[in-house]
């Protein structure tokens, strides 16, 4: 069995597979305050609740954006599963032609979400990732990473209403009942959703320009479901497709006879 742990700036998510199946998923906080040991601990009691067997991880495979926490993980890994972390990084074979002007600024989860949508979807391809920001990434016909947009998310506009405007409230982010919102909590519903609702298709329309033809949209992230569905694009919901993308490539990694 694999585990593939997806770290990203607010969520880290972790997945067990057993060949192609995910078997188990969670969504948790990621606390950059957390030692080793913790992470060791809290992981246990998920596999213990789900009685997942323990002893039966064989690899695991991690994404970071939050390279703080790389060390901590992999000690945890080490300490509590006796293996050696494969990190989506630098060396890593991931089968994909990076044309990035510097292929080392992509990511880790901007790849996973290329190599994932490429492998089950086909290209050309447009992954819309909702997380702390809004990514963006475009693969083409060929299976090439071209590189894409990152737009602010919608959590963190709607915690810049509350930070810099002294009399806006914190708001539950969900689509209004209404576009005309009639009181503060419900103009600022609005404003968030259909804001974010608009800067995805105006973004798509652009990057499906200047692809040319009519790429395959796919959308993945915690606030996936919610935006995906108004938008004029409709795209298909993938929950698991940063997962995905690390059994992937770790796959790929583990048959790569120059890997030791």
């Amino acid at each position: 069995m694999l585990l593939v742990i997806d770290v990203g700036n607010t969520n880290t998510v972790l997945g067990v597979f057993e060949g192609k199946d995910l078997c188990f998923q969670w969504r948790l906080s990621t606390n950059r305050g957390q030692t080793a040991d913790e992470y060791g601990i809290l992981i246990r009691n998920l596999f213990t609740l789900d009685a997942v067997p323990f002893d039966r991880i064989t690899g695991i495979m991690i994404a970071s954006v939050v390279p703080t926490l790389d060390p901590l993980l992999e000690e945890m890994a080490e300490t509590y599963f006796h293996i050696k972390t494969v990190f989506l990084g630098p060396g890593t074979r991931t089968g994909m032609a990076i044309r990035y002007d510097n292929p080392l600024e992509v990511g880790a989860d901007r790849i996973a979400d290329a190599v994932a949508a490429f492998e089950k979807y086909g290209g050309p391809c447009i992954v819309v990732d909702f997380g702390t920001g809004i990514n963006f990434d475009v693969v083409s016909e060929k299976g090439e990473y071209l590189g894409g947009a990152i737009a602010p998310g919608i959590g963190i506009a709607a915690e810049a209403l509350f930070q810099r405007a002294a009399r806006l409230p914190r708001v539950e982010i969900r689509e209004p009942q209404k576009v005309i919102g009639t009181n503060t909590v419900a103009s600022m519903q609005s404003g968030l959703f259909y804001g974010a609702v608009g800067a995805v298709d105006g973004i798509l329309d652009r990057l499906t320009a200047a692809l040319g033809g009519k790429p395959k949209v796919i959308a993945t992230g915690g606030q996936a479901s919610l935006i995906a569905a108004a938008s004029k694009y409709n795209p298909p919901v993938d929950p698991s497709l940063t997962l995905d993308g690390l059994r992937i490539i770790y796959e790929r990694n583990l048959a790569d006879p120059k890997r030791k």
